[in-house]
């Protein structure tokens, strides 16, 4: 909604200009009538759109053309004033008045017009059949108001029709000439529709309509007035009304039908709520919200957003296939005015046998864009309308900022859902391959990949420790010698060479030594290709006495050339490392989910050695005596301790076979 209203009122003189707002302004006619009013300035809890207005007078005696021109470019809406019993100042309304107005506008801009036909009183015949054709000519004329400033016959609905011209202009919503509403108009109030159907079931049954009703005019709609409006279309439209819900034709009927009542504030008023402007287009401060997001901080989708989206894959998935066919994709992003994800979509996240987008893939995709581009998200989430079907203020309430990093690492514990990998390594060392494992697919399968179609990201779900994290891959291309700061920043590296390749390791052992030596940011080493016959790498030492010598990892073997689907072992232990940087955790075998590994690394983590280290002192920093010894306290002491060791080792034991 604009903040206020400018008024402009333009005529021959002698027609009533000043006459019409000292009658508004003191409800009767003025005995004496000035040149010209001085500007009026009408608050905004005495209008009925709340919204401050000023009405400005124009008088050619007491001002130039160029203060007129100044007026009309400051101009909310204009009120061409003439003459009911004189013909001549209605001429001049075509002749001069319009053609003057139009010169100075500019032409991105829209102005409306108003005809303000005034002395009413001195006629008995109306001019609207002289007024009427002029209206048809010209699109830019809201509507024509016969009154008398002398009988006060429709002052105030002449200022409120021009304050409602401004406010809820009937151009962007209807041609009268063609009798229908403009194109921009039915594909907003489409989108509206479908946004509104929550159950995609093409029709928007009493719940949805009720829900409808509250979102843009906060009231409910009692039951009868609901069957009111559904009889309405009904004898209108055949096909307007479906099992006892509103279908799309009967809601653009019915929106047709305000406007040509002279209703249309109420459809402004649903176009409004739902984001749109003036110029029927997406509000710039809906779709591009500003979110601050301060150093070391990354952004990640919360609670409530993740079930928005799981109930906007719910009404689409038609099929109930827990997956999005390319028809249903395309249904789903008819809200938006393109087409958001390309085909390199399908080669980043999860998808079925047919290729189709899994439940589990949409989601991550969701999370991919979050983390990449939190802007294009809240973009999207725009075009779902987000705020309006979760009733949240704004899009910004989907998202949460993580802690800083470096405060992540000093409390050692993070509060983070999604972190992020970068894969090095050299060329046709196997990192593509390496990204679509992580997603799925073996060898064969990866070999269907067009090239045009292959993706840079990869993102799923990896399980540590009984939690679900998102895992974000990125294959790094860029020259190793100058890589940037997005390159390097990640939670975890992953250098990956090829052991059929005499020459691969070497790239790998000098991008650790060049970047991430002194890095604080845990590295892991794979050796990829693992089926093929291992060759002597030409590097100084071997892989495993690099590792051992910068306390890495010992490397990890992997291969996608599988005959079902490669292991996710090493993307777990990715994660571990990713979400423990600090622990430095060793698992005993690849899975780092047995039992086993679970309790070894407990055993190794940094917590239990601390407490170890207490009680050592507690125990050796007294001198026990032969006395001691011989004493029964000192017995039941070490019974109790014992017991409560015990208790909790077999508590800690429980939970772990219940996480797996």
């Amino acid at each position: 909604m604009r903040k206020d209203v400018r008024i402009l009122l333009v005529g021959e003189p002698k027609v009533g200009k000043t006459s019409l707002i000292m009658s508004l302004v003191s409800e009767e006619f003025p005995n004496v009538v000035p040149y010209r009013a001085e500007e009026i300035t009408i608050p905004a809890d005495v209008t009925p759109e709340r919204v401050p207005t000023h009405i400005v007078d124009y008088s050619e005696a007491e001002q130039t053309d160029e203060q007129l021109y100044q007026e009309i470019s400051k101009a909310s809406v204009i009120c061409i004033v003439y003459s009911v019993n004189d013909k001549k100042s209605t001429e001049k309304v075509t002749s001069h008045w319009i053609p003057l107005i139009n010169e100075r506008i500019d032409k991105d801009s829209r102005v409306p017009l108003i005809l303000v036909g005034n002395k009413s009183d001195l006629v008995e015949h109306s001019s609207m059949e002289t007024v009427l054709p002029i209206m048809n000519k010209y699109t830019e004329i809201e509507t024509c108001v016969e009154c008398s400033a002398k009988n006060l016959k429709n002052i105030s609905e002449l200022f409120y029709y021009a304050q409602k011209a401004v406010l809820h202009p009937t151009g962007p919503l209807y041609c009268p000439e063609q009798k229908e509403m403009r194109s921009a108009c039915v594909q907003a109030l489409t989108r509206i529709f479908k946004v509104s159907d929550l159950d995609n079931d093409g029709i928007l049954n009493d719940y949805e309509l009720t829900l409808f009703q509250r979102t843009c005019f906060n009231t409910p709609l009692a039951p009868q007035a609901l069957e009111d409006v559904k009889n309405v279309v009904r004898k209108n439209l055949t096909d307007g009304v479906r099992d006892n819900g509103l279908t799309l034709k009967g809601f653009l009927f019915l929106h047709s039908l305000f406007i040509q009542r002279g209703r249309h504030e109420t459809t402004w008023a649903v176009l409004r709520r739902f984001g749109y402007d003036d110029d029927l287009e997406l509000h710039q401060d809906l779709l591009f919200s500003q979110l601050k997001i301060p150093p070391d901080c990354t952004t990640e989708l919360n609670h409530n957003a993740y079930l928005f989206l799981q109930s906007v894959f719910d009404k689409h998935d038609k099929d109930r296939d827990c997956a999005l066919s390319p028809e249903e994709l395309m249904d789903l992003f008819d809200v938006f005015p393109y087409i958001p994800w390309g085909l390199d979509v399908n080669n980043t996240v999860c998808t079925n046998d047919q290729g189709w987008i899994t439940y589990q893939g949409y989601l991550s995709q969701w999370t991919l864009t979050t983390y990449l581009d939190v802007q294009r998200c809240l973009e999207y989430l725009g075009y779902l309308g987000y705020s309006i079907i979760a009733e949240q203020e704004s899009e910004t309430s989907a998202i949460t900022l993580t802690r800083d990093k470096k405060i992540d690492l000093q409390k050692k514990q993070t509060q983070r859902n999604v972190f992020r990998c970068n894969v090095f390594g050299g060329m046709g060392s196997g990192k593509s391959g390496f990204l679509q494992a992580f997603l799925g697919r073996n060898l064969m399968r990866q070999r269907t990949i067009r090239e045009e179609h292959k993706s840079y990201y990869a993102i799923s779900t990896a399980h540590v420790y009984g939690q679900e994290k998102y895992l974000l891959l990125h294959e790094v291309f860029a020259d190793f010698d100058f890589l940037s700061e997005t390159d390097l920043a990640c939670d975890i590296v992953c250098l990956i060479y090829d052991v059929s390749n005499p020459c691969s390791f070497e790239s790998c052992a000098r991008i650790f030594k060049q970047y991430f030596l002194d890095s604080k940011t845990p590295c892991m080493l794979i050796s990829a290709k693992s089926d093929l016959p291992e060759t002597k790498q030409q590097y100084c030492m071997t892989p495993l006495e690099f590792c051992r010598k910068h306390k890495m990892p010992p490397p990890q073997s992997f291969t996608c050339n599988t005959a079902a689907a490669p292991s996710k072992d090493i993307f777990i232990k990715l994660t571990t490392m990713a979400m423990y940087p600090h622990a430095r955790l060793r698992c005993m075998c690849t899975c780092n989910r047995c039992t086993f590994c679970l309790c070894q690394n407990f055993l190794n983590s940094e917590l239990v050695q601390t407490v170890r280290t207490k009680i050592y002192t507690v125990i050796f920093s007294r001198h026990i005596t032969h006395a001691d010894l011989k004493s029964s306290t000192f017995w039941l002491r070490a019974s109790i301790g014992a017991t409560v060791c015990a208790v909790l080792g077999f508590a800690m034991y429980r939970a772990l076979l219940r996480s797996r």
